[in-house]
């Protein structure tokens, strides 16, 4: 469950953190803050993976 959670994580992510910050990426131009903005751009997607995952483990538990 966790390397599924990585996996998107890494992908979406990086999609997002392109989106969101692919001109400061470009011009090298990364303060602290961006960098923090950055890694919760990976966090994200890995929460709601993770969490969708355990949710969808408990309900077929609860129906099989």
């Amino acid at each position: 469950m966790a390397y599924s959670a990585l996996k998107v994580s890494i992908l979406v992510g990086t999609l997002l953190a392109l989106i969101n910050h692919g001109g400061a990426l470009l011009e090298m131009n990364m303060s602290a803050d961006r960098i923090i903005q950055i890694l919760l751009t990976y966090l994200v997607p890995y929460c709601v993976s993770t969490f969708s995952a355990v949710k969808a483990i408990q309900q077929y538990e609860k129906t099989h």
